[in-house]
């Protein structure tokens, strides 16, 4: 889920989700079968990240999901 009041711009939401879905497909997550729910809890600033689509704004996504999902891995069911 990302909410309109952490990521303000439509592109900027749709650019996470797609990090989200490049994540979690790849073959280094070992999560379970289910349906597991990502939500944004941090904003992604317009003055950090001036373009929606930028590799640093990727790159920042993909490190958060990238911990959030070995986290999650670790974490008995």
């Amino acid at each position: 889920m990302v909410p309109k009041r952490w990521a303000r711009r439509a592109v900027t939401r749709n650019t996470i989700r797609r990090q989200i879905y490049a994540v979690s497909g790849g073959a280094d997550v070992a999560l379970p079968v289910a349906a597991h729910v990502v939500r944004l809890r941090a904003g992604f600033d317009r003055a950090q990240f001036v373009s929606a689509t930028s590799e640093q704004l990727k790159r920042a996504v993909r490190g958060e999901l990238q911990q959030l999902f070995a986290r999650a891995a670790r974490v008995p069911a």
